[in-house]
């Protein structure tokens, strides 16, 4: 397995020339995608490194073992930090779905349960948004159909990350086994008896494609405009500035309504279609992508549902990891990373096993 970084050290080294000079840099999307891959391999190569260093001084310390006894002392330390180093190295060299280092497009819709499914759609909103803002990461509002109560029927938000993340760390490689129906257990608003209702919001994660990343035909599209609905400013519902576009082979539909003009809402829908295709494209072309996916569930039906927020015993519980724990109001302020990390460790776990299978 390890074999496999003789290769990534000449990449790494050709790669280094290319970003030193000045040409590749007057193409900002090119810059972009090379340093992702430089900084992948980098982690590789460090961890490799590290990896040879401990095992030479491993070697040394057990030869001088002989003549003094401290250095057998020594040797055991070694021995224990190779194998850790060798397990980050494994873990590095793990086979990763091709969108990990791409920022993400995060759709959040209302299902089951009316005006409090809305408003929990809004609560699941604010805590991606949250999670983000801890991160670092910029969150852009491109889509909203805001309910009577100020919840949401469906939001949809750009999240991206500042600067080129490390491997793993990208807004797509954390948050999308996100995707799915989240349930949540607690007394609505509108209940008057104090009754707990159990109502569901979908989530649906994508990775943001560039336009390098889909062709679309222009002749492929069909775009129309409508009048723009719910809460906004003065253009809501007086200008058709609202953009629907289809996208005629596939049949995918992408729409936008939140901005004023109607160029706007055409270039955010076009990101969210590009999205979408890319989808589409990977899931057709990389079957491991398609597995991966699968846990996305499409509609929004309470009994397929992959993880329940329950309001009065504040717990939270990941039904496809087990993950289980008491601080609802923290995860719900933000505080996600335990819960994501339960679902990108057994995805870990999982690919190993296939590696050694």
């Amino acid at each position: 397995m390890f074999e496999a970084v003789e290769t990534m050290l000449a990449e790494h080294a050709e790669l280094e020339g290319r970003l030193a000079a000045p040409e590749t840099h007057a193409d900002a999307r090119l810059a972009k995608r090379l340093n992702q891959r430089y900084a992948a391999l980098s982690a590789v190569i460090g961890a490799w490194r590290e990896w040879h260093q401990v095992g030479d001084d491993l070697a040394a310390a057990r030869e001088l073992a002989s003549e003094d006894a401290s250095f057998a002392e020594e040797a055991e330390d070694l021995l224990a930090r190779r194998a850790v180093a060798e397990e980050r190295l494994r873990h590095l060299l793990v086979p990763r779905d091709a969108a990990d280092d791409k920022d993400t497009i995060l759709e959040v819709k209302s299902g089951e349960g009316g005006e409090e499914s809305a408003l929990f759609a809004g609560d699941l909103l604010r805590m991606y948004t949250r999670y983000a803002e801890a991160r670092g990461w910029q969150v852009e509002l491109l889509d909203a159909n805001e309910s009577d109560l100020g919840g949401y029927k469906s939001v949809t938000v750009a999240v991206k990350a500042k600067g080129t993340p490390e491997p793993g760390e990208a807004p797509y490689a954390q948050l999308k086994f996100e995707g799915g129906v989240h349930r949540v257990q607690r007394v609505p608003v509108t209940e008057s008896q104090g009754r707990v209702h159990t109502s569901a919001a979908g989530v649906l994660v994508l990775p943001e494609a560039e336009q390098v990343d889909v062709q679309i035909d222009d002749n492929d599209l069909r775009i129309d405009v409508f009048r723009s609905s719910g809460p906004g400013g003065q253009s809501v519902n007086t200008t058709d500035s609202a953009v629907r576009i289809t996208h005629v082979p596939t049949g995918i539909v992408a729409s936008c309504q939140n901005e004023k003009s109607q160029l706007q809402n055409k270039e955010a829908a076009l990101r969210i279609l590009r999205a979408r295709l890319l989808a589409v494209a990977q899931e057709a072309a990389d079957a491991e992508a398609s597995d991966a996916r699968r846990s996305q569930v499409r509609t929004v039906d309470r009994s397929e549902r992959i993880r329940t927020y329950n309001y009065p015993e504040n717990r939270i519980s990941d039904h496809r990891t087990g993950y289980k724990s008491y601080n609802l109001d923290q995860v719900l302020d933000g505080d996600l990373q335990p819960v994501l990390d339960s679902c990108l460790q057994a995805d870990l776990a999982a690919r190993l096993e296939a590696l050694e299978q």
